[in-house]
């Protein structure tokens, strides 16, 4: 967006916060972050996590962040090494990440619903040496390990919660002697790596991301200070494993703020913990809005709320039930904090604009080619700036495809109007969003054409009020083969031995052929004409019945 169309706009303010946050310092790494904070914010609470009861200081969240890199280090953790976390929202989880920024070793967050098969991809994928898991879910690990799928040694296991096999490290041995200091035998710098965060896309299985210090640091310190607000108390229930929680900790951090952590996300209890903890700033699951209305939504004292995705139609509506400011945001997994439409910025409500580049960020609408296109023309979202990911992990072919050049490919449809504002129009990639998850068809395609009685699959999505869209298996049976009710349960089966419940098909239909593009390929949109209803001809497996 140019200098004039900043001056004539009343977001005049929101343009001088992100020059000044472009301006100012960032912390030489995570471990300067904490240790900036702890030595201002002391004895105040950085974080709650009220369902189990457990809350900690400043000052001896870095004490003992010191000493469990310490222990670690006693372990053979170094810097560099790769270390899997599959923990659920547990105090364990910030603890390990802070610790391993410290030595600048590389965190590889690890969903807890993965399956075997899923566990043992990421693990072997990442190079991870060790592994940290919780001890309800040793038995997944350990069929890893049975198959010969996973061969790492029992001794670089570290359980929490439990004893887990023999042999294994307990986690309570490892956070049990806080240190006021602790000195890194390397240096750590911004540019180290800090995490491996897998995320669907269109190749099939999840690729890592490698996201540096500097990644989140960035992220931490746009959400931070963006608004010229200072944000107190911070809601974060979605689970650890996923970039939110990371970056609200961060973001927590600058603010000398505090975070309150909930085991999971819920809908029908979000609103409770909004006003019980009288947060300030969350990120609002604008599902929300179909909860049955209550006296009390609009109690609470929230500044500003994200919202990602929230359609058009109910953004005021959203806003006036809730009696908050809810604002669009936009980012991913490589890039971070891309888009976010300021504060002040309350015309723009119902636009279905996300909009304004974030600070760091620049963004441009894109041909093919990756060059620039005129006001208001439908393109590729390309994004670049310090501390985007370095590359997709192990995959240079992948890492090629997604930049032209210095610029990110988002592979998203956009158009900027005449004040720069951003607007998603539409997505290239082959995947299902399903409660706010990435699920790469090619993935679960993969997984249902490995059945003998399966030509050929096709995964697309199906609009849904609850959870945004739900997947959809369309199937080509081999010659001889016809649909049948144990045809059926055998496929749903398949599906949950091979596959997280996020991502099982809801929907299965039954086709004779599939319709195929001029390359070849299955024409996906001629599976589901518009106007019709997607849902007709296919089984529901939730509603156990045919639409």
């Amino acid at each position: 967006m140019d200098e004039l169309a900043w001056g004539r706009s009343p977001l005049r303010e929101a343009a001088e916060r992100v020059r000044a946050i472009e301006a100012s310092p960032l912390p030489e790494n995570l471990g300067a972050l904490l240790d900036e904070a702890a030595a201002e914010a002391g004895g105040a609470i950085v974080w709650d996590f009220f369902e189990e009861g457990q809350q900690e200081s400043y000052d001896s969240l870095r004490r003992r962040v010191n000493g469990i890199a310490a222990k670690l280090l006693q372990l053979g953790i170094r810097k560099g090494t790769h270390v899997a976390v599959m923990l659920p929202n547990i105090p364990a989880f910030p603890l390990l990440w802070l610790a391993l920024a410290r030595i600048g070793a590389v965190m590889v967050p690890v969903n807890i619903a993965y399956r075997a098969r899923e566990l043992a991809y990421v693990l072997n994928d990442s190079e991870s040496e060790y592994l940290v898991v919780d001890a309800a879910l040793c038995p997944v690990i350990a069929a890893c390990r049975a198959s010969g799928e996973v061969s790492l040694p029992i001794a670089r296991q570290i359980v929490v919660g439990g004893e887990g096999e023999p042999g294994a490290v307990a986690w309570r041995a490892l956070d049990s002697e806080p240190r006021e200091s602790f000195e890194a035998p390397e240096p750590v710098g911004a540019d180290d790596l800090l995490n491996i965060q897998y995320t669907s896309g269109t190749t099939g299985f999840p690729k890592g991301c490698m996201l540096t210090q500097h990644y989140w640091l960035i992220a931490g310190k746009v959400n931070a200070f963006r608004d010229g607000k200072r944000y107190g108390r911070i809601l974060a229930p979605m689970p650890f494993f996923y970039m939110d929680p990371q970056w609200l900790l961060s973001m927590c951090l600058y603010g000398r703020g505090t975070l309150f952590v909930a085991r999971r996300q819920s809908t029908t209890r979000f609103m409770d913990w909004v006003r019980e903890f009288r947060i300030e700033f969350c990120l609002l699951p604008w599902i929300i809005l179909k909860q049955p209305p209550g006296a009390r939504d609009g109690q609470n004292v929230v500044a500003r709320a994200n919202v990602y995705g929230l359609p058009p139609e109910i953004h005021a509506e959203v806003e006036r039930r809730f009696n908050l400011k809810a604002r669009e945001a936009y980012g991913m997994t490589e890039i971070g904090p891309a888009a976010f439409m300021p504060i002040e910025a309350a015309e723009m409500v119902g636009s279905g604009s996300c909009g304004l580049p974030a600070p760091y960020r620049e963004c441009r609408v894109a041909d093919e080619e990756g060059h620039p296109l005129p006001t208001g023309e439908a393109g590729e979202l390309l994004v670049r700036g310090p501390g985007i990911m370095k590359g997709y992990y192990r995959k240079p072919e992948a890492t090629a495809a997604a930049f032209h050049g210095e610029w990110f490919r988002t592979g998203d449809l956009f158009r900027q109007d005449e004040q720069g504002f951003l607007y998603i129009v539409g997505r290239l990639k082959d995947m299902v969003r399903r409660s706010g998850e990435n699920i790469a068809a090619r993935e679960l395609e993969s997984v249902l054409n490995a059945l003998p009685d399966v030509r050929e699959s096709a995964i697309v999505p199906v609009p849904d009020e609850i959870r945004g869209e739900e997947v959809k298996a369309c199937i080509v049976l081999r010659e001889g083969c016809a649909p049948s009710p144990e045809l059926l349960e055998g496929l749903i089966q398949h599906c949950q031995r091979q596959l997280a419940p996020f991502k099982v098909p809801r929907y299965f239909s039954f086709h004779d052929s599939f319709p195929l593009t001029a390359s070849a390929k299955i024409a996906k949109k001629a599976l589901q004409p518009e106007g019709s209803d997607p849902r007709r001809g296919s089984f529901d497996r939730v509603e156990n019945r045919w639409h």
